[in-house]
Order: structure tokens, then sequence, then C-alpha cells
């Protein structure tokens, strides 16, 4: 938002959905409040975004869309060459947080086409908090505004001290910046505890390219097609679209945040994200069968 300048200057507007991050949402309604353009589509009734209604509310001054490329809600994964499409069409950017993709399965961010994505280390890369991606197209670096101005941004920094101070009036240093992504939205060093983020992540990004994320992808699906054939059974709402292939699977049920279950998996020692009206889980390399079977015993 910095580097588009919306957060300044207000101008346009910015189309999202209801399906995306939640935190994501946060912000961009704390901007529409100072006044912001921010519009946003409804999933259908079958719990995803039609691209239609996503049409509808582009136009030409649209100045970014921005979706996550898979729902951290319900894994709902949008067909980001035709949002890409849909927006540069109008002249917009397209903003994807891809979390949800990023190690799921398959994902090459340059054929997606979109502009700018971004994600964290901690979920589907294995890694821990305090690191994160971010991905901008080179040819657009010099369309945006520089965020912030960073020591780690430069390709080249000259400090002039003395004794050596050049002759006559000077800067006190010279400089300039890479051009990357880096150089564009560095802001520190990856010291203390983000260094060893990037030393579990190391282990972890390792582990995934021997794995391979198609593989991984391929595991989980017969963990995932037992919860979507069994959770319903047990008066749950399934809200994640069948063809799906990410790593989140969602079912709804008013009040279950506030009923008994959570403390019933707690005492199964079983770890999965429950709302008040939804519950979301996970499977992935580090589980198996046996641990879907005893979800559902604790959810029975």
């Amino acid at each position: 938002m910095q580097a588009l300048e919306l957060d300044r200057k207000l101008e346009g507007n910015v189309v999202t959905d209801a399906l995306h991050f939640e935190g994501a949402l946060l912000h961009l309604l704390e901007l529409k409040k100072q006044g912001l353009d921010v519009r946003i589509v409804q999933p259908t009734n079958e719990f995803r975004i039609d691209m239609h209604d996503l049409e509808r509310v582009v136009d030409k001054d649209t100045k970014l869309i921005e979706v996550s490329s898979a729902s951290m809600y319900n894994g709902f994964q949008h067909d980001l060459t035709a949002v890409c499409d849909l927006a540069h069409a109008h002249g917009a950017y397209v903003y994807a947080d891809i979390i949800h993709s990023a190690g799921t399965g398959p994902f090459d961010v340059k054929a997606s086409g979109v502009d700018f994505a971004a994600c964290s280390s901690f979920k589907w890369l294995m890694g821990d908090f305090g690191l994160g991606f971010l991905y901008a197209k080179q040819e657009l670096q010099d369309r945006i505004r520089r965020p912030v101005v960073g020591y780690y941004q430069t390709q080249r920094l000259d400090a002039f001290y003395p004794p050596n101070v050049p002759a006559g009036e000077t800067a006190p240093i010279a400089y300039d910046f890479e051009h990357s992504a880096a150089g564009m939205f560095e802001t520190g060093t990856l010291t203390g505890s983000p260094g060893v983020s990037v030393a579990l992540l190391s282990a972890s990004l390792g582990y995934i390219r021997e794995l391979g994320v198609a593989n991984i992808e391929a595991y989980r699906q017969p963990l995932i097609r037992k919860l979507q054939l069994e959770v319903p059974r047990l008066g749950f709402i399934p809200v994640t679209p069948p063809e799906s292939t990410g790593g989140n699977v969602t079912f709804a049920k008013t009040n279950v945040g506030n009923s008994d279950l959570p403390k019933r998996l707690q005492a199964a020692k079983v770890n999965v994200r429950i709302d008040t009206h939804w519950m979301r889980i996970s499977p992935s390399v580090y589980n198996d069968m046996a641990d879907i079977e005893r979800f559902l015993a604790a959810l029975s």
C-alpha cells in the first residue's frame, strides 16, 4: 500500500474478497475508514469467489486487486491468471497472499502473472515466525515509491569519514540502491531471532525440496478426502470447494468454538484451528490416517 501510495493519496479503488486473509482485510477496512474505496466481493453459496462478481466491481479507477491465492479460511483457490488478466486490462496491479500456496503444491509465482506476492515461512514452508518473503516484478520497481529506506537496500554505500573527506562541499555518503525486491523493501538485518528463523528455514526448505511439493500435495489428498467424507456426517457443513488441492479443509457449525469440542480435541492431543463458527484441519506429510481417525474419534 505504501509503495503504491494508496495509504496516502486514497485515490481510486482497491478490490478484494471476503475469503481473503482476515489480517489483510483488517488493514483494508482501516484504510476504508480513512477514505479509500475498498470493494469486497462476497462468496457464493458454494463458498467460492465467482469471477463474474469480481469483474463487476473492477473498473478504470481500480488500482489494485488484492486476494489470497488459496484462502486461509476454506482453501478456495483463485485462478490467478484470470485475476491478473482482469486487473492488467484495467491498468491495475495484483497482490497475492501466497502463504497457503507456497509449499503446499506446485506453484509458479511468475507464471501466475501477479505483480506482488508475499508469504511467511511459518506455515507450509515449515519454518518459524519472524521471517517472510516478498516478490515484486522487477519491471515495476521504477513505477512505485520506495516505502522505506534502509541500509541493506544498497548495493554500494561509501561513507566519507575523516581523514578521507573529499575537498570542497560534499555529501557525507555516496550510495546506489540494489535494483531488486530487497533493494526496494528490505528493512533490517537477519540477526537475532530472524537469524534463528533463517537456520530453521534452511533445514525445512531442504526437506521440502527433497520430498517435492507435488508429492506433498499427493500424499495429503487421501487424508483430506477422508475428512470430507466423514466430518459432514457428524453435523458439520463442508465449506471447502471439492476441487481445491491445497492443504486446508474447513467445516462450519454454529458456535462450535463455544462447545466442549476444543477441550475434547485438546485431550486427544489434536491441534486444529477452531473459530467461533468453523474449524480448519490442515494435514500434511507429518500426519497419517491414524491421526485422522484420532481426530474423528474425538469429534464424535
